[in-house]
């Protein structure tokens, strides 16, 4: 990776309470995405904003109902805001007020963007719907084709950009364990360290080339952990030539590829800051991601509003905290207001630097310039069916019974979770399949299903479920998608292969794939 540090100029230069100190910036790198222009260009602005607006230009925001949430944005003058799926209706309401909060951050004198993210990673992780579902990302790990991974990611990130969107937290990054990772599971690629690290450039790449900021999470890895982050604390007990040798290769990966962002997870790592969240760690943020793995883009906090933070900080501390560890931005503290309020007071007080907080605004804005510079390529929902359909052929994955010829009789009777069942009901229509009360059994098992058995059990989620069954034919489709079901009753009438592999081990099955 290039690196060429932006020359100082007198634009950065900012002071506690009148923004006229004469302190030296803190350098800003290229190599990233914005060029020195940009990251230049991005200072000056930063530069004419008061205290109380840079503050506030690290924040983004969670924000309540369905409203375009412009006064929450300028009251605050928020770099950002983050869409659920209680924010929007359907996808004309959601694209209409993703661009009010553009107009009104425009008509209110700024001069860059409104981040606008969204986490929609595909499989359980989908917050907008209405357009095109894409399987989890475990169908990458299965499928290990970079372009099917990326033409998945380029596909999602037009819909997302249709929609008003400039940045999804995806992909995810994480090296799952196995089955004892509650909280990752299909989210993850795998559990091998450089088949994640491909795919999560793949689909980095898919997403950038629309225009989409993708943000890599979590580091520095949470697929190797048995608590989840967003209930407690997990411990990471692993050495740190452990976490070298698997969950930090992938985000090794991406630094060296050039990628823009990387969301720092709430993590517990007993080897380098014990007792204290990652995402609030000098340590692990500066010590570890910015000066050994060399990564000089935009650093990111999970949200602060998980029990890993929120049960040990405020609004105000918590956000203090992530900007002295090296983050530049700050992701949906509880309290917005109690946030920005409180990195105004830890500058004024001395307690954090008004160059880091120039230093973290001018990131953002930077990254904020370069994306909209590139230009956003767009797509209406529902144009990237077939590439989603595409990669679940890809990786639909046969661990018993045979690997050709047609799987069931004329007739077959399905059950599992209302959703997975009704796209294979219709998936078999188109075919000709005939769905009814007898026939060849055929087993759906989604997130979080028990074992069964039948004549074909097929598992929708993480494939684990699978040697816990009984079935002469097993199969795994890592989602349920209506993609994901059309392989799979293609793969049953003998009418294409099942050419994935496990990305991840499976006690119990006869093998990995055919």
């Amino acid at each position: 990776m290039v690196r060429t540090a932006t020359p100082p100029t007198a634009s950065a230069v900012t002071g506690a309470r009148t923004g006229t100190a004469h302190a030296a910036p803190l350098p800003i790198d290229t190599g990233w995405g914005p060029t020195a222009q940009e990251i230049n260009r991005a200072r000056a602005l930063v530069g004419r904003l008061t205290l109380a607006e840079r503050a506030g230009q690290v924040i983004y925001a969670r924000y309540a109902g369905t409203a375009a949430p412009t006064d929450l944005v300028d009251r605050l003058h928020l770099g950002g805001i983050v869409v659920f799926a209680d924010n929007y209706e359907d996808t004309d309401q959601i694209r209409a007020s993703n661009a009010t909060v553009q107009q009104a951050a425009r008509r209110a004198g700024r001069d860059f963007p409104v981040g606008i993210g969204v986490d929609q990673e595909g499989g359980i992780v989908e917050r907008v719907t209405g357009g095109t579902r894409f399987p989890a990302f475990m169908t990458a790990g299965a499928a290990d084709d970079e372009a099917l991974t990326r033409a998945a990611a380029q596909a999602s990130g037009r819909e997302l950009a249709g929609l008003g969107f400039n940045l999804d937290y995806a992909p995810d990054a994480d090296v799952t364990i196995g089955r004892s990772d509650p909280t990752i599971g299909s989210r993850s690629a795998g559990s091998r360290p450089a088949l994640v690290a491909r795919q999560v450039v793949a689909s980095a790449r898919g997403y950038e080339s629309t225009g989409v900021v993708p943000v890599l999470k979590h580091f520095p890895g949470h697929g190797s952990l048995t608590t989840d982050s967003h209930l407690a604390l997990p411990v990471q007990r692993r050495s740190l030539s452990e976490l070298q040798q698997r969950d930090l290769v992938p985000f090794k990966t991406a630094v060296a590829a050039g990628l823009p962002s990387i969301m720092v997870g709430h993590i517990d790592v007993r080897a380098l800051d014990p007792g204290m969240p990652s995402s609030l760690s000098r340590k692990v943020v500066t010590g570890l991601l910015r000066d050994r793995l060399g990564f000089d883009g935009v650093v990111v906090t999970d949200s602060l509003a998980m029990h890993a933070v929120s049960d040990r900080f405020a609004s105000g501390p918590a956000a203090v905290r992530a900007l002295q560890a090296g983050n530049d931005v700050v992701l949906m503290p509880p309290s917005p207001k109690l946030a920005r309020d409180g990195i105004v007071r830890a500058v004024r007080e001395g307690r954090l630097s008004s160059a880091r907080l120039v230093q973290a605004a001018t990131r953002q804005v930077a990254l904020l310039l370069h994306e909209q510079a590139a230009g956003l390529e767009t797509a209406a929902p529902g144009s990237g069916s077939a590439a989603s359909a595409a990669w679940s052929a890809a990786a639909l994955t046969s661990v018993s019974g045979p690997c050709s010829g047609r799987l069931v009789g004329s007739r077959v009777s399905v059950s599992g979770p209302p959703t997975a069942v009704d796209r294979f009901r219709t998936a078999a229509a188109a075919a000709g399949l005939a769905v009814g009360r007898r026939g060849t059994t055929v087993r759906l098992i989604g997130y979080g299903g028990a074992a069964v058995r039948g004549d074909v059990v097929v598992a929708t989620d993480t494939p684990y479920v699978l040697g816990d069954s009984a079935a002469p034919v097993r199969l795994a489709t890592y989602g349920d998608t209506p993609g994901a079901m059309r392989a799979l009753v293609d793969v049953l009438l003998g009418r294409a292969p099942a050419p994935g592999s496990l990305p991840v081990e499976v006690a119990g099955v006869p093998r990995s794939g055919c």
